[in-house]
């Protein structure tokens, strides 16, 4: 069976599984994106991997296929956008190009959303804001991972963050991290190539190190930097949740829980450059910038130094020149939840 496949071969899929799932036209191209976009950055945890995790969403009804984002406050600079439990990627498109709207005029524009959906790579949507010439930053909560610093029961969510910034000649500088060890996904991916996973990453029921992703799901994720990477998560989780008037901590519910409602809070914020100074000015130190850590002497064994967002650049064009290899498991997976649908199979 063939597991190597071109960006729009797995575009066409996941657009005609969302469509054939009664997805408006617009919004299954949109979701089908970022699905596709996570593969070619090299972030599988994030692709096509969980088309289905969403699909079975629409199929609940915990997820609404078509209903319209509500402005629920708006104070020139800040606004607050009620999703309405709708799709997660439509609703987080357009609060970041409000942000971007709102941040042209008054020099940084904000916008916090309540009662959203997971949004797949947090990334897609910040260098939005960097293709426009602005810096962007993207947080989101997420359902209950990792324990608090000293505890055994998840009661805190990874809560994803991301910054993008312009890179001037180079590609956009781009920070995109969830605040555990590794993103879950990586954990449903590890089990997906049936492959252990370190045991810096989870703990099991017991509050155990392990090395089998089943166990480290069942269990709770490890946070990034110790008590750090816990603390981070709770405040992003004041700026995605709490702000917002939206779930947080053990009230918000992951892509995976098929039939509760997300309970997502998001916050878009965008810093228009030019009006802190020219454009043109602020690239040129970037270049010099990304130069300098790139010329930066290097440990013994390192061939090259990246900035950050340059290893997913290069995946991605070495992705769309050779196609991307899907994991077995995936692939059967995605193919047997297609044929439950009536859906023309992958390969």
């Amino acid at each position: 069976m063939n597991d190597i496949f071109s960006a729009e071969e797995l575009l066409a899929f996941a657009e005609r599984s969302y469509r054939a799932l009664d997805v408006p036209e617009e919004s299954a191209k949109l979701l089908a994106d970022t699905l596709v976009q996570a593969d070619l950055w090299g972030h599988q945890s994030h692709g096509v991997m969980r088309t289905f995790w969403y699909g079975d969403r629409f199929v609940t009804g915990a997820m609404k296929r078509d209903v319209a984002p509500e402005w629920a406050m708006d104070a020139g600079a800040l606004a607050v956008l009620d999703g309405r439990d709708g799709i997660g990627q439509v609703i987080t498109k357009l609060a970041m190009q409000d942000a971007i709207r709102r941040a042209k005029v008054h020099g940084i524009g904000a916008v916090s959303v309540r009662n959203s959906g997971h949004f797949g790579t947090a990334m897609y949507f910040t260098r939005m804001a960097a293709a426009e010439g602005c810096i962007g930053f993207l947080s989101t909560n997420a359902s209950p991972a990792m324990a608090p610093w000293g505890g055994r029961e998840k009661t805190v969510g990874n809560n994803p963050w991301s910054i993008a910034a312009p890179g001037g000649r180079y590609a956009p500088m781009v920070l995109d991290i969830a605040n555990t060890a590794v993103a879950r996904g990586k954990l449903y991916l590890a089990r997906q190539r049936s492959e252990p996973i370190p045991e810096t990453w989870a703990m099991d029921l017991d509050g155990n190190p392990t090395t089998d992703p089943v166990a480290g799901i069942a269990g709770t994720i490890l946070p990034m930097a110790g008590h750090k990477g816990y603390a981070i998560s709770a405040m992003m989780d004041v700026l995605s949740g709490v702000l917002s008037g939206s779930g947080f901590g053990p009230q918000v519910n992951g892509p995976y829980q098929a039939e509760e409602r997300s309970n997502v809070g998001h916050l878009a914020m965008v810093i228009d450059i030019a009006k802190c100074r020219p454009l043109a000015e602020f690239n040129a130190d970037m270049e010099k910038m990304i130069e300098g850590l790139k010329a930066t002497p290097r440990a013994e064994g390192v061939d090259e130094i990246y900035y950050p967002g340059e290893l997913e650049t290069r995946a991605d064009v070495e992705n769309r020149r050779n196609g991307v290899r899907l994991p077995q498991d995936t692939l059967v997976d995605l193919n047997r939840n297609a044929a439950k649908h009536g859906i023309a199979p992958l390969g």
